[in-house]
């Protein structure tokens, strides 16, 4: 049976023991590697090549975020599991974005990290419930902010800088005679943005610009 070659990287020996002893147990896995930070693992890289590599993310001088994009540019067909306190989203998606194949937090059963470490091996990504739940949340935000830039980029400029008069509290009127224009098309110009925004009322309109930072507030 070919086993599953794995490296440990985390600077806290006890839980490298404790994960090596787990995997010990597994007729087809093997821990062919452990180093404390991400310098040793570059160094032993160049003499040992693991099927996957089980990271922290934080470590002394280097990050397991930059071990993983070191590792996911240089040694492509290496896995990379992620094993982390951090569960924020910041951590989840900049971990993603630099090449890892699964994320688990560190109070994971050992079973799911068997489970992981299996799954990843074969091809596939692996996520826990709640890693799997803040990366779609992730999604569904990024989602929302492009509809709101594409339907921001709608504005013409001279729609934007009637929105930024309104902002600053100007009346229709005191915002014709700044921009030389009628009141009856200041009034144009404010339905046509609320119309491309889907807003009702000249309160919902200051609130979408203040959340979405549209125009320049300062």
């Amino acid at each position: 049976m070919k086993k599953i070659r794995i490296v440990l990287v985390d600077d806290h020996q006890m839980f490298r023991d404790g994960v090596k002893s787990v995997l010990s147990d597994e007729e087809n896995m093997e821990v062919v590697g452990e180093v404390g930070n991400g310098n040793d693992l570059f160094e032993l890289l160049k003499s040992n090549t693991p099927d996957l590599i089980i990271t922290d993310i934080s470590m002394p001088e280097i990050s397991g975020i930059e071990v993983t994009k070191y590792v996911s540019e240089n040694y492509p067909d290496i896995k990379i599991l992620i094993l982390s306190m951090h569960t924020n989203e910041e951590f989840i998606t900049k971990a993603l974005s630099s090449g890892a194949n699964g994320y688990l937090p560190k109070d994971t059963s050992m079973n799911e990290l068997l489970d992981a470490i299996n799954t990843i091996y074969k091809g596939d990504n692996y996520f826990n419930k709640n890693i799997s739940d803040t990366i779609l949340k992730s999604i569904i935000d990024k989602s929302k902010n492009n509809q709101n830039n594409s339907k921001n980029e709608k504005l013409t400029k001279r729609e934007k800088e009637v929105v930024q008069l309104v902002v600053d509290g100007l009346t229709n009127k005191e915002i014709a005679d700044k921009l030389f224009i009628s009141i009856r098309t200041v009034d144009s110009h404010k339905n046509n943005v609320m119309q491309k925004l889907n807003l009702k009322s000249s309160v919902e309109l200051v609130k979408y610009i203040l959340k979405n930072n549209i125009i320049d507030i300062g």
